[in-house]
């Protein structure tokens, strides 16, 4: 086997073995590619930048797309077309000049295609919806190694399914997506004390009832490792965060944000204007590849009370380190697009991310504080979030509903019979 360096995966929790490894220059490659995998009776996957693994790959054919990173920005019809290996940092910078953004999540380096493909929850979310509300086309080669534009006319149902359902209907070769009239915004994160955790999370709950749609925010717990890439004020200190995206001018977002100042002193507040560009400083998510377990539970609401217990469970006491993040959903994510999609659980209030490092750390035990967890929040529960479940690839549960399950199947019945993409979550999915 080659190991070449488009094998190697952020995620390094989950090793990388296929049969045959295929590094995918345009769309004839992944043609020839699944062409030759189907002959050959080899299951495909599909890499790119290795963020969003499910589990390990073994066997088969793994097409890594990175090599596809083309961005072509329209800046009159607002669009954007992205090859299947582009990164959002790639796409924000090409948009920008034209005083145009797309709608990314918080790291720059994840891959765009993949991350709209299951959802997209960017940090402008409130305001503008799902990434994959914003797909105009897609270009899919199937697994009868058919190279296919998707559209709402042609190919209705493949437009439906792909957006929302993931990889597991064929390799997405390349997207081209609505872009948004925004160049700045005014937003950055409040840094607390750990002991102050569960008076900021009831403070900011009350706060979400009265922020206006054109604000994204999402509070984070966790003990930071002490560990040299991480900045000595921070090294092994319990930290809660609160992020905050909004669109409005500087003015109203420092009378927006005065609440969340006012629960307490923060030691650190990087709130201010800034051009979109910086954006991604508001998370700063580790740039660094790591090895990584994670859940995403889909909440209709949630409650102080509960919200504690589940600080407590994951805090300094807890048998590993756990990142808690709490993105504050609803706004335009609960308004259907004009044209239908798979994406799910539009009625969430909340998404609950755990993430969790492997290093030294059993799976096991990560999945069993995973599961005390979802029992404390399972009055609210609605289901769990593709985009954000990383290693549990055995488990397919709670992505979608009956009726949306059923419509896949059966597409993945008509363009997929011998299940060429069958793999984790049963969707062959490129690692976001």
């Amino acid at each position: 086997m080659s190991t070449t360096p488009a094998i190697d995966s952020f995620q390094t929790g989950f090793a990388l073995r296929p049969d045959l490894l295929v590094e995918a220059a345009d769309p004839a490659g992944v043609r020839a590619a699944v062409r030759d995998a189907a002959a050959r009776g080899l299951s495909v996957a599909v890499h790119a930048t290795g963020h969003g693994l499910p589990g390990p790959v073994e066997g088969g054919v793994l097409i890594s797309t990175r090599r596809m990173d083309g961005v072509e920005i329209d800046p009159e019809r607002r669009t954007a077309r992205i090859g299947a290996g582009t990164t959002w940092e790639a796409v924000v910078a090409a948009a920008a000049p034209h005083g145009l953004a797309p709608l990314n999540g918080s790291s720059p380096g994840v891959g765009a295609v993949s991350y709209t493909l299951g959802g997209g929850l960017g940090i402008l979310a409130r305001e503008f919806g799902y990434a994959a509300d914003h797909v105009r086309s897609l270009d899919v080669v199937t697994a009868d190694g058919v190279l296919r534009h998707v559209t709402p006319d042609e190919e209705p149902d493949l437009f439906w399914g792909l957006r929302g359902g993931g990889h597991r209907l064929g390799v997405v070769t390349g997207l081209e997506i609505g872009l948004v009239a925004v160049d700045r915004l005014f937003g950055g994160a409040l840094a607390f004390d750990g002991d102050a955790a569960p008076e900021v999370l009831l403070r900011y709950l009350e706060w979400t009832r009265t922020v206006p749609d054109t604000c994204t925010s999402s509070p984070s717990a966790m003990r930071y490792p002490d560990l040299p890439q991480v900045p000595e004020a921070l090294r092994g200190r319990y930290v809660v965060s609160v992020r905050v995206a909004y669109t409005g001018t500087a003015a109203e977002g420092e009378a927006l944000v005065a609440p969340l100042r006012a629960i307490g002193p923060a030691f650190s507040d990087s709130l201010r204007e800034m051009p979109y560009t910086e954006s991604h400083t508001i998370h700063s998510d580790p740039p660094f590849p790591h090895a990584y377990y994670g859940e995403g539970l889909m909440l209709g609401g949630l409650d102080a009370g509960t919200a504690a217990r589940v600080l407590e469970l994951t805090g300094p006491g807890a048998p590993m380190m756990t990142v808690v993040q709490l993105n504050h959903l609803g706004g335009a994510l609960a308004v259907p697009p004009a044209h239908d999609s798979a994406v799910p659980h539009r009625d969430a209030g909340f998404l609950l991310r755990l993430l969790s490092p492997l290093d030294g750390t059993d799976v096991a035990a990560v999945r069993a504080l995973y599961a005390r967890v979802a029992e404390e929040t399972a009055p609210y529960a609605l289901g769990r979030a593709l985009n954000f479940s990383f290693g549990g690839g055995d488990r397919t549960d709670g992505f979608h509903g009956a009726g949306t399950r059923e419509r896949l199947a059966g597409l993945v019945s008509r363009y997929d019979p011998a299940s060429l993409f069958g793999g984790a979550y049963g969707i062959s999915r490129d690692a976001r």
